[in-house]
This record gives structure tokens, C-alpha cells and sequence, in this order.
């Protein structure tokens, strides 16, 4: 029996038309926008804004500022993705064995920063970070180590702002890998003792292949997370010191926000669109031949 046109259109309508309203007519309207010089005198008069072409993008190839916010990213991502995956691994692969104890508690424990706000969460790591009184700095004291200005020296305020992300992200991404580790069948694992395996090989060839799904989905949305990097940066160091913690998206949003200009804004926009379109395609062209 076939469904009636009428019924399918009253189910997926509402769908459709609030994806038209917030995502799809947004996004055409900042590409329009990426062509022109629209700024803060446009806002008020649309006429004052002008096309221009690709004069945007030609600027922001020859912006040092965005370049260096683009590196800055960069190196979030590669140093923080890692270590996400790993930690997030690591722990739900604890937390899935029948020895652990207190196993929810830890679970709460470690998904209750994911949840919390991010403006509560950068005001205690600000405290914790503070090089006079901060809890880190008191600790390493005690140790016998003179820590750093965590916040304030270029060469630390990237590895700050990773430790705030990583410890934000592991706790999610925990829960997915436990829900993977949940579903591989004990047989593989009971073949796999019968063959003499280790419990590391046993990990290595039996674990890591069954969460190859999981381990891909966990990368990629890990990967378009810290592209969009804004709101830890932002609120830790406001993209300081010496603009050692500018991101792309804390970048946009000060051409946007701060400058109105919201047509380079745009651009920058859609750069960044790009690069998250590119890693995610080659992702699941290598995550094919990699099942294949």
C-alpha cells in the first residue's frame, strides 16, 4: 500500500521548511554576502553595499592574520584530536571491564564537562591557570617546579586552551566508545584467547577493527569540533596573547562582529567550509579503502 502524497508532505514539511528558514536560506545569504563589501553602513541600507567579485578571498589570502590564525587551529586540531581519541579510548576501555568498579559514578564523572557550561568552565580554569594563585601553579610548586604564565606567555597559552578542550571533549566521546566496546561480540574474544593472544593483541586485532565505524565517526566529528574552535579560546585569552590563540572562527567573528564586515566575515566563512568539506571527504574515501 503506497502512502498518500499528502501524508508524506505533512510529515517531512515542518522538517524541511525550518532546515530552508535556519540552514539552507543562512547559508545562501552569507555566500551572497562573501561577493560583496557589506559592512555596518549596508546593515541600515542595503544599497551601500557593493558586489566585488572574489576581491574577498584575494584579501584573505594575503591577510598574515588570517594565516596565522588558520596555524593556530592547525595546531589545535593536531595536537588535540590525538589525544582526545586516545584518552576517550583509553578510559572507556577501563571503564568497560567487569573489574572496574563504581562504573557509573566514573561515567557521570567524566561526561559532566561535556554538559556544563563553557563560560562556567573557563572561569575555574582561568583561577586554576592563574600563575599567582592558581591551583596548577601551587601544585607543581609543591614539586619543586616554577610553573609558567599559562595564560599570558604565547608559548603556553595554545597548550592552555588544548588542556580546557581535551578534558571537555574526552567525556562524550567516552560514551560513544563504550557503546562501541558494548556491541563487539565475546566470541571474537574468546577465539582470539583460544589462539594465544595477549590482551594487548587481543585489543590491537579484535577491539580496534570492531570499533573502526565508531573510531570514524569519533574523528570526524573531532576534527569539524575543533575547526569551529571559538568559545574556550575566547573566553580564556580572547585570542591573546600576541594573537597566539586566534582561531579561525574567533577570527570570523571579530571581522564580523567587532569590524562589521561582515562580507570578509563571510569569506572567511566559507574557507572554512571548505577545509571541514575536504578532511571529512577524505576521511571517508580512506575510511573505504580501509574496509575495503
Amino acid at each position: 500500500m503506497r502512502t498518500p502524497l499528502k501524508a508524506i508532505i505533512a510529515f517531512i514539511g515542518p522538517s524541511i521548511i525550518l532546515l530552508l528558514i535556519f540552514m539552507l536560506i543562512p547559508i545562501l545569504v552569507s555566500l551572497t554576502l562573501s561577493f560583496t563589501d557589506f559592512n555596518v553602513f549596508a546593515i541600515y541600507d542595503w544599497s551601500n553595499a557593493s558586489f566585488i567579485g572574489f576581491e574577498n578571498y584575494n584579501n584573505l589570502m594575503k591577510d598574515p592574520l588570517f594565516w596565522k590564525a588558520l596555524l593556530n587551529t592547525l595546531y589545535a586540531l593536531v595536537v588535540a584530536m590525538p589525544l582526545t581519541i586516545i584518552l576517550a579510548l583509553s578510559f572507556a576501555a577501563l571503564l568497560n571491564r567487569e573489574t572496574t568498579y563504581f562504573k557509573n559514578f566514573f561515567k557521570v564523572s567524566f561526561y559532566l564537562p561535556s554538559i556544563t557550561n563553557t563560560v562556567a568552565i573557563a572561569i575555574v580554569w582561568s583561577w586554576m591557570l592563574n600563575p599567582d594563585y592558581g591551583l596548577i601553579n601551587w601544585f607543581l610548586g609543591l614539586i619543586g617546579i616554577q610553573g609558567p604564565n599559562w595564560l599570558g606567555d604565547p608559548a603556553w597559552a595554545m597548550p592552555s586552551v588544548i588542556m580546557l578542550v581535551v578534558w571537555k571533549a574526552v567525556g562524550y566521546n567516552i560514551i560513544l566508545f563504550t557503546a562501541g566496546l558494548q556491541n563487539i561480540p565475546d566470541y571474537l574474544y574468546e577465539a582470539a584467547e583460544l589462539d594465544g593472544a595477549s590482551k594487548f593483541q587481543k585489543f590491537l586485532h579484535v577491539t580496534i577493527p570492531s570499533l573502526r565505524p565508531t573510531i570514524f565517526f569519533v574523528t570526524v566529528m573531532t576534527i569539524i569540533g575543533y575547526l569551529q574552535l571559538f568559545e574556550e579560546p575566547y573566553m580564556l585569552t580572547g585570542g591573546g596573547p600576541l594573537d597566539s590563540t586566534l582561531s579561525i572562527v574567533l577570527y570570523l567573528y571579530r571581522q564580523g562582529f567587532r569590524f562589521f564586515k561582515l562580507g570578509y566575515a563571510s569569506s572567511i566563512a566559507f574557507v572554512l567550509f571548505i577545509m571541514i568539506f575536504a578532511l571529512t571527504f577524505i576521511q571517508m574515501k580512506v575510511g573505504k579503502k580501509i574496509e575495503a
